[in-house]
């Protein structure tokens, strides 16, 4: 274990002792110390070396827990004084000695001397020289270095260090404190500061026993979050040591063993401590893990308060590199393709609390189940009429609410998906029912982990798992994290309130409700529905949240290609199209929020009517796919016009349906007429204005010059005579000038006086309201006035199109035009006059291309009825 030095003496003269050396491991007391060699591919030898000639007080011993009658002996005095002048001297330094005596039982006697070699610091003497230990009675001064120690006892005596002090050394011997009557108080107590200790003993890498200071409790502390590789204790008393145990021992104990250092008391468990040994070199926890001798725990990774992610982090990083504990690691999605572990994808449908159907770039569909998580479920005995099938998504507390929560925040949306593991098919048994390959995943959107929300909500729990199962979420420590929040404010499934019930009627099918329900949603007008099923293009079933009903829908005015439908004996095959027609109509609106307007009903108690989605009728865009035609029943409806020129369209296009389409000769009267009555007289103006309802501000082109004259000499007035601050009382109606962000003064009406300091006020030659205080107002000097030159801000409206009713396309639509026409120059044709304000078509002054007309084409908006 250890070099040595051998030199050599004259022939037959007296043996010169071996010099050895080695790395001290421990001090034991004042008077002997543990030395260690070098290692090499696992934990060094290592030996007890006691000093010779001299003695040190003995330590303080704790009885043996086999001995009933045996009590604790305490430190004699100065006897931790001497081992901490050790400790503090000699842990981690190299040192070199020289074996003189060894006892029958084994036991070594030497000198150490500090350093290669034995020029070095002469440890017996300094502990002597500071009276921290005397030199053995009886001892024969007929050699030199009992000399020298006779030397440095008379020096420490004459300076009365150590025990040669006055007094009799009481202050010296520590009270030990060996357990804590309450380790819960104990540990909140410390309020999570760093408390200053000593490693008095590594029992394995992630378990040590600590002295702490100054108050000498000795204390177990386990690492929190992480447990090391540990030795086995067998019947016989002996220890097996799994594997890497000795190799994580040894590095802890070479760090942190009797090195000063300072632990965070985190939690405790029975009378064990749980916390984080911080060393100047590195924290021992993150160390262990990022060298493969540890794993994570979630029993106790949850109090590590630097964070737990830091944690599973360095346990990814050992995984990655299969270091030590994880040389046979393989990644739960080793086998997948990158592009196939993360990815973004739309969600189609949600089809549990903890199952989503999302549509891949590549047109593919997937299911994607939420890591780590189980949906609420029906607790103990099930208490449901025997009578009565099951409905899940009513009849489990909760599951409703947690389908919707999923429903509203994803459906439609584009989210990111990072697989976390595959869940392997499973055979079904006698309990549990057979499962289908699963994948499973963490899918966040706007950066929010969708299963830690539910969690969150208290509408799903977390799934425990063995410590070794690494099928399990990548953020696992926050969906713990989130539960343990839901129950602390009784969220959800852990509230005490009562479950929420859903009484749901369903009247698909049956012909007696459904008929007493038909005069009811007839006068309802539009209803508003969730589409919870698609059976085919046209049929659909629906949920009235105001009725809290299920119903059967069919879309009214078309014909759409029926589905393959098993009939008794044989199997009807779908028409052409019929399943593109299914997968249009789900896309579309399959677990979306939808209106519905109810006309009549068929003989199975079957709703008929028309849907309407984001402003858009289902029929027509079905019409328009050419995916459906138009039915004669349409005839009577209001939708018809929409509904022919949709088929007319699709028709043109001659494909689906309409593939085989021969066009018959049509004499195109009325677009000619249309073509002659409609005059076009386009002058150019320029756009100052967009409202948020799509109308639109213009000056004349013709009068600009005039108006910026005009602007000017009013400044150049308010320049010489500018408005007595607050002398101005605003009145409704009232023209005034006012102050514009920009620091210019413009003119303007007051529309609405709210209070000195809010004055609405509209800019007459620009179109753009403001709120303002009644200090940036002024009275509008009269050779400025309207009668000079009227406002020249005219409001006009787009011709022949429909503003979308849902706000966010209204928003769409009003920033595309912003971004296409405000402040430019456009040519403007007045097509009819209106209650509110004319309608016109406006072209781009370059290109002539219409506007409306664009916005048509991008989808933004659709084509007003006629």
């Amino acid at each position: 274990m250890a070099s040595s030095a051998q030199s050599g003496g004259t022939s037959g003269g007296p043996a010169v002792p071996t010099v050895q050396r080695g790395i001290v491991k421990m001090v034991l007391s004042g008077c002997a110390i543990i030395v260690r060699g070098q290692p090499r591919g696992g934990p060094p030898p290592e030996r007890q070396i006691n000093l010779s000639n001299i003695r040190a007080g003995n330590l303080a011993r704790r009885a043996a827990a086999t001995q009933p009658d045996a009590k604790d002996t305490p430190d004699e005095p100065w006897a931790f004084p001497a081992r901490e002048f050790l400790r503090k001297k000699l842990i981690g330094k190299e040192v070199c000695f020289t074996i003189e005596n060894k006892t029958p039982q084994g036991r070594e006697y030497g000198m150490i001397y500090l350093g290669k070699d034995t020029n070095g610091e002469n440890i017996a003497e300094s502990l002597v020289a500071e009276g921290l230990a005397t030199r053995r009675e009886g001892m024969r001064a007929n050699n030199p270095e009992q000399n020298r120690l006779s030397e440095c006892e008379e020096q420490a005596k004459a300076a009365k260090k150590g025990m040669w002090s006055e007094g009799n050394g009481s202050h010296t011997i520590r009270d030990l404190k060996y357990t804590i009557e309450n380790p819960r108080h104990f540990v909140d107590s410390h309020h999570q500061k760093p408390v200053n200790a000593i490693i008095e003993h590594v029992r394995d890498g992630s378990v040590v026993r600590a002295l702490l200071l100054p108050d000498y409790y000795l204390v177990t502390v386990m690492l929190s979050g992480i447990k090391c590789p540990t030795f086995r204790r067998e019947a016989d008393g002996s220890e097996t040591p799994e594997p890497f145990a000795a190799e994580a021992k040894f590095f802890t104990e070479s760090r942190l063993l009797q090195r000063d250092v300072q632990i965070i008391l985190e939690s405790c468990h029975n009378q064990n401590i749980l916390g984080t040994i911080l060393h100047p070199n590195g924290n021992i926890t993150e160390l262990l893990l990022k060298e493969g001798f540890a794993r994570c725990v979630d029993w106790s990774i949850a109090v590590y308060t630097r964070g737990a992610e830091k944690l599973r982090a360095a346990e990814r990083f050992a995984k990655e590199r299969r270091l030590r504990i994880w040389r046979d690691y393989v990644a739960p999605t080793a086998n997948l393709d990158q592009k196939d572990k993360q990815f973004v994808a739309k969600v189609m449908q949600v089809l549990n609390a903890d199952a989503i159907v999302v549509k891949l770039n590549s047109g593919d569909y997937k299911t994607i189940h939420l890591s780590s998580i189980r949906p609420p479920r029906l607790e103990g005995e099930n208490t449901q009429d025997k009578n009565k099938k099951l409905r899940p998504l009513y009849d489990i507390p909760y599951m409703f609410e947690a389908r919707e929560f999923l429903r509203k925040k994803l459906i439609g949306k584009k989210v990111n998906v990072t697989v976390d593991y595959i869940r392997p098919a499973s055979p079904a048994t006698e309990t549990v029912p057979a499962f289908s390959e699963r994948t499973c995943a963490t899918v966040t959107i706007g950066g929010i982990n969708i299963a830690e929300a539910l969690v969150s909500k208290g509408l799903a729990t977390v799934i425990r798992y063995r410590q070794d199962d690494d099928q399990r979420s990548s953020h696992y420590d926050e969906l713990l994290a989130a539960e343990a929040r839901a129950i602390k404010n009784g969220k959800g499934l852990h509230s005490k309130k009562e479950v929420p019930i859903h009484r749901v009627a369903d009247i698909s099918g049956d012909t007696q409700k459904a008929k007493q329900f038909l005069p009811f949603l007839q006068r309802a007008g539009r209803s508003e529905a969730v589409v919870e099923y698609v059976f085919s293009g046209s049929r659909l079933k629906l949920y009235l949240p105001k009725e809290t009903c299920l119903i059967t829908f069919l879309l009214a005015g078309i014909e759409c290609p029926r589905g393959a439908r098993n009939l008794p004996g044989l199997v009807q095959e779908g028409e052409p199209f019929s399943e593109e027609a299914t997968l249009f109509t789900k896309e579309l609106v399959l677990q979306r929020e939808v209106e519905v307007e109810v006309e009549s009903m068929d003989k199975a108690g079957n709703f008929i009517g028309w849907l309407h989605i984001d402003g858009a009728n289902l029929s027509v865009l079905l019409v328009e796919h050419s995916l459906s035609k138009v039915h004669f029943t349409a005839e009577r409806s209001s939708y018809y016009k929409s509904l022919l020129s949709a088929e007319e369209a699709a028709k043109q296009k001659k494909e689906k349906v309409w593939a085989h389409y021969e066009e018959q000769p049509v004499e195109e009267v009325a677009p000619v007429l249309e073509e002659k009555e409609r005059s076009a007289s386009y002058k150019p103006v320029f756009v100052t204005e967009i409202t948020d309802d799509l109308h639109f501000y213009v000056q004349d082109v013709e009068t600009g010059t005039q108006l910026e004259k005009l602007m000017e000499n009013m400044r150049n007035d308010i320049a010489s005579h500018p408005p007595v601050e607050g002398s101005y009382a605003p009145r409704r109606g009232e023209f005034c000038i006012a102050k514009f962000v920009d620091g210019e003064w413009y003119r303007a009406r007051v529309e609405k006086v709210e209070s000195p300091a809010r004055v609405h006020v509209f800019y007459i030659d620009y179109g753009n309201r403001e709120i303002l205080p009644s200090t940036r107002l002024g009275t509008l000097p009269p050779a400025f006035s309207t009668r000079v030159l009227p406002a020249q801000a005219t409001e006009y409206a787009f011709a022949f199109i429909q503003v979308p009713q849902d706000e966010d396309a209204r928003t769409d639509a009003v920033d595309s035009v912003v971004r296409d026409i405000q402040n430019t120059q456009c040519l403007l044709n007045v097509e009819h006059l209106s209650a509110g304000c004319p309608h016109v078509t406006l072209q781009f002054a370059d290109s002539k291309g219409d506007v409306g007309l664009g916005l048509v084409k991008e989808g933004l908006v659709m084509v007003e009825r006629s």
